[in-house]
């Protein structure tokens, strides 16, 4: 995992992208809201910075690069083990770009076009999560402030999760879906309540007035596969179609 700067200390934020005015705009902005700011102009600089132990609260990148692509940076992190936040920030709006970005790890997934203000809410969001871990635990925390919930166990403060004992490599907002979820089991939980709880409410995305409702989907696909991979029987997280999702409790099992 990619070590953070100190909770006093302003969040970092690497930029990636080989479009050298814009990040000088971007970087100006940044600082301006208060960030510190590392920028690279290509993927290879990048993941070299994290192969040297560099640190940052998030990452933004560009998808579209010469030599190592978006999706490349991203994947290559994820091998190394390092699971530091990324947000795409890109010109390509198509559906399956953004599918692709969650499914490798990206926490989000931002148009270029969108304004600084958007941008910052988001960035917000992530930092202050990333500071200091999803918080909550519901009525199912203990003295310890673990929750359990049969064969799974969520610790709140650090964002990990285990199932059967074994840690499951969920990402921040991963881990907040299935701590919402699990906290509220055997409760039918919206599309949009699980959008507005990583992205933040009135944030739009996708194609469409319910465009949120793949960005949901796509979540809770690799969610139940970095479960299966642990379980192949894992099924506590039933569809509502048209609806939402449940974590399934014992006492509300269906076939």
């Amino acid at each position: 995992m990619a070590s953070v700067a100190l909770a006093t200390d302003p969040a970092l934020v690497v930029v990636v992208d080989d479009d050298a005015l814009f990040r000088e705009s971007l970087g100006r902005n940044l600082s301006d809201a208060g960030f510190s700011v590392i920028d690279f102009g290509d993927g290879v600089s990048a993941v070299e910075y994290f192969d040297n132990g560099g640190a940052a609260d998030l990452v933004l990148l560009d998808w579209k690069m010469p030599e190592l692509n978006g999706i490349e940076v991203l994947r290559m992190l994820r091998e190394r083990h390092n699971d530091v936040p990324v947000i795409f920030l890109t010109v390509l709006s198509d559906q399956i770009y953004e599918e692709s970005a969650l499914l490798h790890g990206a926490v989000d997934f931002v148009e270029k076009s969108r304004s600084f203000s958007i941008l910052l809410k988001r960035i917000e969001l992530i930092t202050l999560g990333t500071r200091r871990g999803a918080g909550g635990g519901g009525d199912l925390a203990d003295q310890h402030g673990s929750v359990r919930l049969s064969k799974l166990e969520l610790l709140p403060d650090t964002s990990r999760a285990y199932w059967e004992g074994r840690q499951v490599d969920l990402t921040l907002n991963e881990f907040k879906i299935v701590e919402y979820m699990a906290t509220n089991a055997g409760r039918d939980v919206r599309y949009r309540e699980l959008y507005d709880l990583i992205h933040g409410k009135g944030f739009v995305a996708g194609a469409g007035k319910e465009g949120y409702r793949a960005n949901v989907r796509t979540f809770i696909k690799r969610i139940r596969q970095k479960f299966r991979d642990l379980d192949p029987a894992f099924e506590e997280i039933e569809n509502y179609p048209g609806y939402g999702y449940r974590w399934r409790d014992d006492k509300s099992k269906t076939t």
